[in-house]
């Protein structure tokens, strides 16, 4: 009998009831089944959070809270809407323009990791030149159609560090196409030391630039980040 629950289990793709179904007890079968149901659906959203985790590939955490005494949210928003991901069920995208080490990074990964874990929303973490050189090393082996379709599975999309490299003309093509693939259809969170107006230094051309800023800050949030560095006041106070 043990077999045969087993061989069913196996069939039914239940993996956790296959190797624990002795272990459960219950008052009577409708318990039992219970138990057993409740654990199965437990592993295996467990199992989902931890494929979207290692996907995601973001950075790690400290565990501190954010701190949102510098954060300019714009009108019409709240802390809540941003860090619990709910632009993201509407494709919002969001800038967050400000200096170096002030916590756009952090916010950033802390709204991924919310989306994740709360409603398993499938995110990706890319520094931008990250993305670009593997765009490009995609173009050269005949695979960005494969790298775009993992793309456009995405929910959400975080683009990091934007400006501090400039790109070359078919990498800043390239993120253009990405951009584009997006644009009402997923939702993109950038984080940049640039205005706008400079965006050109980084994709160095007017034309690009024009066009990707015009899909961008369409149905999107500029939230600005001001004070000093965190890392920067965090070594001063070690001395």
């Amino acid at each position: 009998m043990n077999e045969q629950i087993k061989t069913y289990a196996k069939r039914l793709k239940l993996s956790w009831i296959k190797e624990h179904f002795h272990e459960v007890e219950g008052s009577n079968n409708q318990e039992y089944l219970f138990k057993l149901f409740e654990a199965e659906i437990q592993q295996r959203e467990e199992r989902k959070v931890n494929l979207l985790l290692n996907q995601a590939t973001l950075p790690k955490v400290n565990g501190k809270p954010f701190e949102w005494n510098e954060v300019q949210i714009p009108a019409g928003m709240t802390k809540e809407y941003l860090f619990n991901g709910e632009f993201i069920e509407k494709q919002e995208n969001n800038i967050f323009y400000g200096g170096v080490g002030v916590g756009k990074t952090y916010l950033a990964t802390l709204i991924g990791l919310n989306a994740i874990h709360k409603f398993g929303k499938s995110v990706k973490f890319y520094t931008v030149a990250g993305l670009v050189n593997r765009l490009l090393k995609a173009n050269e082996k005949g695979t960005l159609s494969k790298l775009f379709k993992q793309i456009e599975k995405l929910d959400l999309l975080i683009l990091d560090e934007l400006g501090y490299i400039p790109l070359h003309k078919q990498g800043g093509e390239l993120l253009f196409q990405v951009i584009s693939m997006c644009y009402e259809a997923k939702s993109i969170i950038i984080t940049t030391n640039l205005q706008f107006g400079q965006w050109n230094h980084v994709f160095g051309d007017p034309i690009l630039t024009e066009a990707v800023i015009d899909r961008l800050i369409h149905h999107s949030h500029l939230v600005v980040f001001n004070g000093d560095s965190h890392r920067y006041k965090e070594s001063l106070l070690q001395n």
